[in-house]
């Protein structure tokens, strides 16, 4: 009887830690126009090897070519970068008041901005979106107010939440924006009922939601994807990979052993793999799947190929767990430049346009933040009255809450 094998255990790892040499020569990346796009109400089992490949729209020099090419119009191309480079402004100045003591706390979404543009654009004005802390730039597609984020990463006494949310944890409901949750796999089971109710309705307007790579080891996404399947929610599920989930390599959420599009077949849903630095293949990736939500063909999952280039929060140093070189490298590029590289190549824009614009967002988010801080910030400036603990719980305050703030005199 020959000796039984010592059975172990895979710990995934990534590929580089800090001060090794980063080659990403490994990933499969397909050329641009490679994949073939079949109709929005193609059965599933006509999208698995989308699930596999990288559909992806800008070649490398440029050019927008393939079947998922959305021939955008030229007005939408320039509020797409307009959007990205507005969010990366914004968070460059968010991220130095942080320094500057002016909030606790500042989450960027750099090499990232594309997500949220894109879809942004892609949908209607009036769905509803459940989003993760990355995607603040859904806000800045539905034109919705700086000083409006400002002065809730500030928790000052313009805070729309009270002080009582973490900095960027936005909520709009004006904007069609579902408060932000750290418990980011939430989303998808909250996005979902959400979806499901409009649907029992009759309503028009369908849910889009966002988690991370990370979050797709967590139950509420299996819940979701359940749910969705079984009653074809009108939805559109987006999981962005980013590579990282804060320190953990997207390999420990099962990304070694197939892409996170592969998850959606076994719901039967069709599932889509696409180049999330790829501005017009993310815009037409999200059109359709939005269009089979709207002609209740049921849920779409959409794995969104990126890199978080900027450190998970302002409390994390990424140089602890991976090359400081990594995003450098990134082999997807970086989604203003190549959206930039586009409208020029297409005769539609020039660097002095560029610089120009990059000029004027600038300015703009300054005097954002002069306004946002007249108002206070963490440090110094007028508050929210502790008074407003009290409310928002109840329609109707209860007789002990009513002695509670009695007591404290407020």
């Amino acid at each position: 009887m020959t000796k039984p094998t010592s059975l172990s255990l895979h710990v995934p790892e990534p590929r580089f830690r800090p001060g090794d040499e980063v080659d990403f020569s490994y990933l499969r990346i397909p050329p641009a126009g490679a994949s073939d796009r079949p109709p929005p109400d193609a059965p599933t089992s006509e999208t698995r090897h989308l699930t596999e490949g990288l559909i992806r729209v800008l070649d490398e020099q440029g050019k927008a070519v393939g079947s998922w090419n959305p021939e955008l119009p030229v007005e939408v191309l320039k509020k797409g970068l307009r959007v990205m480079m507005l969010n990366r402004a914004y968070d460059e100045r968010m991220t130095v008041a942080q320094r500057q003591g002016k909030t606790s706390f500042y989450m960027k979404c750099t090499g990232e901005e594309a997500v949220a543009a894109a879809q942004g654009l892609s949908l209607e004005r009036d769905d509803m979106l459940f989003p993760t802390y990355r995607q603040h730039g859904l806000l800045f597609a539905r034109d919705w107010s700086i000083v409006d984020m400002m002065c809730q990463v500030f928790s000052n006494s313009r805070d729309r939440l009270k002080g009582r949310q973490m900095p960027v944890f936005y909520s709009s409901r004006e904007a069609g924006f579902f408060s932000i949750s750290g418990n980011l796999g939430t989303q998808f089971s909250q996005a979902v009922g959400w979806a499901m109710a409009s649907a029992y309705k009759g309503d028009n307007r369908i849910a889009a939601a966002w988690i991370g790579d990370g979050a797709t080891a967590e139950g509420d996404f299996h819940y979701a994807l359940t749910f969705a399947s079984v009653y074809r929610a009108p939805i559109v599920l987006t999981v962005v990979n980013n590579q990282w989930a804060i320190s953990g390599y997207h390999g420990v959420a099962g990304g070694e052993q197939a892409t996170f599009a592969d998850r959606a077949l076994g719901y039967g849903i069709p599932g889509l793999r696409v180049d999330g630095n790829d501005f017009p293949a993310v815009w037409a990736a999200t059109r359709w799947a939005s269009e089979r939500a709207r002609r209740n063909l049921g849920p779409t999952l959409i794995e969104l190929f990126t890199y978080r280039a900027a450190a998970h929060s302002t409390s994390d140093d990424p140089s602890k767990y991976r090359p400081a070189d990594e995003a450098k490298k990134w082999p997807l590029g970086d989604p203003i430049d190549r959206l930039r590289q586009h409208l020029v190549v297409e005769g539609h824009w020039s660097e002095d346009e560029h610089q120009s614009l990059q000029d004027e967002l600038t300015a703009q988010v300054r005097e954002a933040a002069r306004e946002a801080e007249s108002y206070g910030t963490l440090g110094s400036g007028d508050r929210p009255s502790p008074s407003t603990m009290f409310e928002d719980v109840f329609k109707e305050t209860p007789w002990h809450i009513r002695r509670q703030r009695q007591e404290a005199g407020i």
